[in-house]
This record gives C-alpha cells, sequence and structure tokens, in this order.
C-alpha cells in the first residue's frame, strides 16, 4: 500500500517493540492481557454457537452453516473478540455482533475499558502479528497458540477515541475493497459458467450449428449431430486402477504421481508410457478431477486410469468425461470424501464419438478457448489477491500509526 495519499501524524518516537517501529508520540504500548480478559466462563445455553467455520479467515465475516455442535462452548457477549487460537495463519478473528456460544478452539477475549473492540480486531488481525502467533504454535498435526504466549504481545493502543475513528476508517475502506473483491468473485463464477459451456457444447453438438441432429435417446444428452455415435466408455479405453499407495510417493521423484486431488506428486518409477486420462476413484476429487497425460506416470491404487484408446482421442474424452460425468453420473450422490466410485458407473457412461478428424477440431478449439477464459480467470485472481494485499496493508498502517486517519473517518 503507498502510504503516500493519507496524512501522517505530527511526531513519532520509538515504540520500544521490534515489529511495531516508531509509533504516534501520544500512543502507548500495552500487552493483550492489560486490554483484554480471556473469557472462561462456559455457556449456558447453544443459541448461537460458533465456531471457527464461521468465521471467514482476515476479513472476519461471519458464515452460517447448517452443522450442529454437541460440545459445550465459553459464552460471549456483544463486543467480545473471538480469535481462532487453532492454524493462527488462517487469521479467523471476529467480533461479535450478539450474544452467543464460541465452539471449539477459540479464544474468547472481552475488551476491557478504553479498548475499543472493533480496533482491537483490526490489531489481532495485522500480518505482524499473525506471523508471530503463527511462529509460536506448538503440536505440528494442529497446531495451536497458547493463551500464555498470546497474552503477552505488546501492541500499540491509542486513545480510545482515535481507536473509535481508526475502526470508523478501516469499516469503510475495507467494504470497498471487499466489493471489489466479490465483483472479482462473481467475475471468476461467470469465466468459470462459460468455460464449461463451451466444452459442454463443443463435445456434445460439435462446432457446426447447422449440421443435421438426431435424438440420442439419453434425456441429459438430448440431440447429438446425425453422424455422431454414442457408445458405452468400456468400449472406447481399457480401464485399471494404479497400484501404488500416496507413501510411495517423491518429492525428487522423476514421474508423475496422480493422486486423488488436483495434486500432481512425484516418484521415481512408473508403471505406465502411454495417452492417458485419469480420475480420482474416491475422496475429494471423485469424478470431479480428470486429467490427461501422455507419457511415463504412476497412478495411485484408487485413481481409476483410461488408456488404449479405440475410436477417441484422449484429449477429446478428457473435455468430455470433465464436463459432463460428475454432473450427469455423481451429483447428488458421492459428494463426501468417503464415497467411492464404482467401476460400472465408468463402464456403462454414454459418450458422444464424433470421427477423429472431428474430436481433433473440437479439441483444438477447445484448447485455444479454454486458454483464453482461463487467462482471464488468472488476471481475476491475480487482482483479488493484490486487493487482499492492499486490505491487509491498510489495517496495519492504520492500527500502527504509520498513517493518520483522524480526519478521514
Amino acid at each position: 500500500m503507498s502510504s503516500s495519499k493519507y496524512p501522517r501524524y505530527e511526531s513519532y518516537k520509538d515504540s520500544g517493540v521490534e515489529w511495531l517501529g516508531e509509533m504516534p508520540a501520544s500512543w502507548d504500548v500495552k500487552r493483550l492481557k492489560t486490554i483484554a480478559a480471556l473469557v472462561t466462563s462456559k455457556a449456558v445455553s447453544a443459541d448461537y454457537p460458533v465456531a471457527l467455520e464461521n468465521i471467514e479467515g482476515w476479513t472476519g465475516r461471519f458464515l452460517p452453516t447448517d452443522t450442529e455442535f454437541q460440545a459445550e462452548g465459553t459464552a460471549f457477549r456483544k463486543g467480545d473478540v473471538l480469535f481462532g487460537k487453532l492454524r493462527p495463519y488462517l487469521a479467523k478473528v471476529w467480533l461479535a455482533d450478539r450474544s452467543g456460544e464460541a465452539v471449539g478452539d477459540i479464544f474468547t477475549l472481552r475488551p476491557k475499558k478504553e479498548t475499543y473492540g472493533q480496533y482491537l480486531r483490526s490489531v489481532l488481525v495485522t500480518p505482524e502479528i499473525i506471523k508471530m502467533l503463527d511462529g509460536s504454535t506448538f503440536g505440528s498435526k494442529m497446531p495451536r497458540v497458547s493463551w500464555d504466549f498470546m497474552s503477552t504481545l505488546r501492541l500499540p493502543v491509542p486513545p480510545v477515541g482515535e481507536q473509535e475513528s481508526i475502526a470508523a476508517f478501516l469499516d469503510r475502506e475495507t467494504a470497498k475493497i471487499d466489493n471489489l473483491i466479490a465483483k472479482q468473485g462473481r467475475l471468476i463464477e461467470l469465466l468459470t459458467e462459460k468455460r464449461q459451456a463451451a466444452i459442454t457444447q463443443a463435445v456434445t453438438k460439435g462446432l457446426d450449428p447447422s449440421v443435421p441432429m438426431k435424438d440420442s435417446n439419453v434425456e441429459w444428452l438430448g440431440e447429438l449431430p446425425q453422424s455422431w455415435e454414442l457408445k458405452c466408455l468400456r468400449h472406447l479405453a481399457k480401464i485399471e486402477t494404479g497400484s501404488r499407495d500416496t507413501s510411495d510417493a517423491l518429492d525428487e521423484g522423476d514421474f508423475p504421481f496422480f493422486v486423488r486431488s488436483e495434486t500432481v506428486e512425484k516418484i521415481d518409477t512408473y508403471s505406465y508410457d502411454c495417452e492417458a486420462v485419469l480420475t480420482a476413484g474416491d475422496g475429494v476429487g471423485v469424478g470431479k478431477v480428470f486429467h490427461h497425460f501422455n507419457g511415463k506416470f504412476e497412478a495411485h491404487q484408487r485413481v481409476y486410469v483410461f488408456h488404449s484408446f479405440k475410436e477417441i482421442s484422449g484429449r477429446f474424452l478428457y473435455y468430455y468425461l470433465k464436463a459432463l460425468f460428475y454432473r450427469v453420473a455423481l451429483e447428488g450422490g458421492a459428494k463426501s470424501t468417503v464415497d467411492s466410485l464404482r467401476r460400472p458407473m465408468l463402464t456403462t457412461f454414454p459418450v458422444c464419438v464424433p470421427s477423429l478428424v472431428m474430436q481433433n477440431e473440437i479439441t483444438a478449439f477447445l484448447d485455444d478457448e479454454t486458454a483464453k477464459i482461463d487467462t482471464l480467470i488468472e488476471k481475476s485472481k491475480r487482482a483479488i489477491e493484490l486487493q487482499k494485499e492492499h486490505r491487509a496493508s491498510l489495517i496495519s498502517a492504520a492500527v500502527t500509526g504509520k498513517i493518520d486517519v483522524r480526519g478521514l473517518a
């Protein structure tokens, strides 16, 4: 963030805190435990339970869910600050807008006199504080920050009137930034829908809208070009499963190792040397994640491998399955990480088969079209990241006194 557009305080002093540096001369430095108390009283009711999944990282927005929590939680009231102590790098910090019950790995902090809750929340979500807290965690699989460490954090504390001005300024400015982020997010959704529609149209209807059509006799498919055939997947490719376990993966391996997600790991051996399409047989990527590869590779034992293609190119089959399989065969069914993709669902799945010449024309078109859309999506993602960086730096500059926002609130 360029702070040149904002005024600075008239005078500064050394804060005595390494990460903070200089701060306005009228500000103090205080330990967290002196400006906020840790609430430990148990909730007497579960009218409004809040868990980590309900708090959006960095923004502090509340995310409603349908989850029913059974654990006994800590009572909080309006104005308290809830801090996610598990994996603090997620920066899950929420200013309570009502009373309720904090469930799970959450510190409930109650601002003391002369401490404004919204300002405290903003301080705790600055990148510098989050980095320090994350560096102090214990437990490798479930890293948590301790209150013993967190309570000793030395924080900048302006007079309460300035805290309110800073909070009001940040409320307004971050709302603008969040609006821009939301617009970019919606653009990504629209581009993703456009990408999906382009693929579906091309692999089921072709590129020429004027060609004669015929009824496919498949309800979800409708009509297809008259010259195309409809065949079960088992007649178009050999279907196998991999033989290796995830523990076999090596970061320094020479060959791709396809696992049950979008991630492609590395391994030092290979079982296949061919063109193939691969998909997860279970796990989070079941029937949704597809890969197309040509060369030497290995596959996890719960990954389906399609190869030895007949009358169909691997690239065309990749586009077809990626666009249609999950939505047609699995949506509403195998969605959770414990569900598995049964072989009969694959072998009998109907596939549109144009001539190989037409398949090559379609895949060339889709390679070009999806590349253009993907470029736009990446630009939007980068724009979101820049806005998030701007948001974080603006908050940091305001709550540390690097800029004077009293007249801007």
